[in-house]
């Protein structure tokens, strides 16, 4: 190839593969909590998963989008295993659309007829549109129209190529169909996009320049190769994105295996004079019937493939100071981002209620456990954190805006009860030390108040107290702390108890009132980081 060639190629794939971003990012943006309502859909049914998969990878055009949508939903706990795999499933058919559309469209008419006004038409209303959904979908009308502009240079650029390279000579044995499988895998990993390898095959194919044979070993190759992708994606994520990745690349191995078995068994016959059948459209249509094949011989190995991922990658669930729920591959997607987090939450809403029922209950058993269970919540606090500067990093909604500040919040107060509940021990001498007795059952009648309260404010994705109910609670329990306070004054004053016990068992209260604060504001702010929930006004609250 000419350095002209060369030049022509690298600004196409690069126009190409910025089309494809503008168009994928813009249809993101522009369906918001549509992308989220259709995938909720797929949990109805496997067919409906299937033909959610299909339906938004076709109408997204990006299968990693949707696989990534997918395992949020999954970390969110609002869809299953089996049902994600369907939706996967559905995912690797959709994406051969993307070869439809060049195959039907691409190179049937001329380009700039209809390219360059989609440009102009996409930009205008971008400009127009400010931040409101009109300004994505023009966005993604302009990617839409670089898209095929790409389209148009690559077939320049492939033009002859088969004058100066023996393709042919290649594609005429098994080994040399394995290496454009390899070579097409190649081609995905390196772009990170099928699409892109999927075009530049139908562009060589279209200008003449390689069998039909060896485009069909390059379109199996684009095909495994989404899998590096989903691998890249996985590492150092939670154990269900890892069994998510797993599926897919599980399923894209037998796809491929039937690709070439397909190949192999008619690579004679295609390879013969085809001058009357477009290839393209051909190639297109090969692309979708190992898919489909796919689908049809792991359909019924589903459940033992589920079954055989749930007993894989358990160890990150194991240890409590890491995250379960917080996914890097959710970020792109904030309102995902946000259920995953409030997700890790409600978990770390369990481990400290936990840890503070069993202090405030002077369970000995537990106490030894406090100290290492605050350590790995402090652990796990900071990853939410992190987590949560992550979010903000992203393009956000106002509202999504809003909810970050509560949920830094709320884990500093999940932390602090921790603290606390760590520190409890030190108290017990003062109430162990206690012998009067209607003062002992006081405090004992105030205790198992806190642990309701604690049990109250508990924070689950079903269910949340109120702000309204909270400070109901928090009201009650400060009129009961206020009068035992004066208790234990009067009672030392009366000489009933000796001034340095009065002091330490002041100081274990005052401790107790402290944690339940904490406990009470979690609870209260809660409902201000949960979109799919009715909120509370703010509360104001001086820390």
């Amino acid at each position: 190839m000419s350095l002209d060639s060369l030049s022509t190629l690298f600004g196409g794939i690069g126009l190409f593969l910025l089309g494809m971003h503008l168009m994928t990012n813009g249809m993101k943006q522009a369906a918001g909590q549509g992308l989220k309502q259709a995938l909720e859909s797929a949990t109805n049914s496997p067919l409906k998963g299937l033909s959610a998969g299909i339906i938004i990878t076709a109408l997204v055009q990006s299968s990693s989008a949707v696989t990534v949508a997918t395992i949020g939903f999954v970390n969110a706990g609002l869809m299953k295993l089996r049902q994600s795999i369907n939706v996967i499933y559905g995912c690797n058919i959709g994406t051969t659309m993307t070869g439809w559309l060049v195959a039907l469209i691409g190179f049937k008419i001329k380009i700039s007829a209809f390219a360059l006004p989609l440009i102009g038409l996409g930009m205008l209303l971008k400009l127009l549109g400010d931040e409101r959904r009109i300004s994505h979908i023009g966005m993604a009308l302009a990617g839409f129209g670089l898209f095929f502009i790409g389209l148009d240079f690559l077939k320049s650029a492939f033009e002859g190529l088969d004058s100066s390279l023996p393709i042919a000579q290649i594609s005429h044995s098994s080994a040399g169909l394995l290496l454009f499988v390899l070579a097409g895998f190649v081609l995905t990993f390196l772009m990170q996009s099928s699409s892109a390898a999927m075009a530049i095959t139908l562009s060589l194919t279209a200008a003449g320049s390689i069998p039909l044979a060896s485009a069909g070993a390059l379109v199996i190759g684009a095909n495994l190769g989404t899998t590096s992708t989903a691998i890249l994606s996985v590492i150092g994520a939670t154990s269900n994105a890892k069994r998510i990745a797993s599926a897919h690349v599980i399923f894209n191995a037998i796809t491929g295996a039937i690709g070439i078995l397909l190949l192999v068994l008619f690579s004679s016959l295609i390879n013969q004079d085809l001058t009357n059948i477009n290839l393209v459209i051909l190639l297109a249509a090969f692309h979708t019937l190992f898919n489909v094949a796919g689908v049809a011989v792991m359909w019924p190995l589903t459940e033992k493939l589920v079954e055989f991922l749930r007993h894989r990658f358990r160890t990150q669930e194991d240890q409590l100071g890491e995250p379960q729920f917080l996914d890097k591959n959710v970020l792109e997607s904030p309102v995902l981002a946000i259920e995953a987090m409030s997700n890790e939450l409600c978990r770390v809403s369990g481990l400290t209620s936990a840890m503070a029922r069993a202090a405030i209950s002077a369970d000995i058993s537990e106490t030894h456990k406090l100290t290492a269970q605050m350590n790995n919540l402090h652990k796990l606090s900071s990853k939410i954190g992190s987590y949560n500067q992550k979010i903000a990093q992203e393009n956000l909604t106002e509202e999504i805006s809003s909810i970050l500040p509560s949920a830094m919040r709320i884990t500093r107060y999940y932390s602090e009860i921790a603290r606390l509940s760590a520190l409890m021990p030190n108290y017990y001498e003062a109430f162990n030390n206690l012998s009067n007795r209607s003062l002992s059952e006081l405090i004992y009648d105030y205790q198992s108040d806190i642990v309701e309260l604690i049990d109250s404010c508990e924070i689950t994705q079903e269910s949340y107290l109120s702000g309204q109910e909270s400070r109901k609670l928090i009201k009650r329990l400060e009129k009961k702390y206020q009068h035992l306070k004066a208790k234990v004054m009067e009672t030392s004053i009366e000489g009933q108890i000796k001034p340095k016990d009065s002091i330490a068992l002041l100081d274990a209260l005052s401790h107790i009132h402290r944690l339940a604060e904490q406990v009470e504001k979690a609870g209260r702010y809660w409902s201000s980081i949960t979109p799919m929930q009715t909120r509370d006004p703010l509360p104001d609250t001086h820390e």
